[in-house]
């Protein structure tokens, strides 16, 4: 674990579509609460599409490092470190593409930044003060992602197996999962009750330390 002398606490949580990394997430902002937690998703920071047609958006591979922005998510969690709100941009995976609004995210005590690359860039790791790797087996989360872009973004079941053999699987394997090596803490069970209850007790110990 890297460890800092000052707040805020930043706590990376990666994994593969599907591992339980939004429950993992969920579970420390239960146990803090939202004026001692702020969230960055990694997901609202792909790439501005709005120069290409519907059909090549749709066409993108989403699960590749370069279909996010980031120079824009490293320079706003470095804003957010230093104790500045930042308006986080929304993606809208109905669209394919950057929605209209943004999100304004206050500074906080902790800040958890999720997403299946959190772990990926060596800039961001170093603002991190804990990395977690969301650790689930394939078949789980293939089926919690289908259900998911069926039920929320829309999608057929045959465009979601699609994507899953021709981009999700392979880019998983490539870049993905490398990344577990970086990390402090592996979950070997997606987001189970006792390792969840360790890492809370953890945060909150240093939490306390550094006030």
């Amino acid at each position: 674990m890297t460890k800092h002398s000052t707040l805020p606490f930043v706590i990376g949580v990666a994994g593969g579509s599907g591992s339980g990394k939004s429950t993992v997430t969920q579970q420390i902002l239960s146990a803090f609460g939202a004026d001692v937690v702020s969230v960055v998703m990694q997901d609202d920071y792909y790439c501005d599409q709005t120069h290409l047609t519907p059909e090549v958006r749709r066409q993108a591979n989403y699960d590749h490092p370069e279909a996010f922005d980031w120079p824009l998510l490293i320079e706003q969690v470095h804003a957010l470190s230093q104790g500045q709100a930042i308006d986080m941009p929304e993606y809208d995976f109905t669209i394919d593409n950057r929605s209209t609004r943004t999100i304004r995210v206050k500074p906080a005590p902790v800040i958890v930044i999720e997403g299946l690359f959190a772990l990926f860039d060596a800039d961001l790791r170093d603002m991190m003060s804990l990395r977690i790797f969301v650790d689930t087996a394939p078949d789980v989360r293939f089926i919690r992602r289908l259900q998911r872009d069926i039920a929320e973004r829309g999608r057929s079941m045959d465009s979601v197996i699609n994507q899953y053999l021709e981009t999700v699987r392979p880019m998983h394997k490539q870049f993905i999962e490398p990344t577990k090596r970086h990390a402090d803490v592996i979950l070997p069970h997606g987001a189970n009750g006792p390792a969840m209850d360790v890492i809370t007790t953890k945060v909150a110990s240093l939490i306390r330390e550094a006030q």
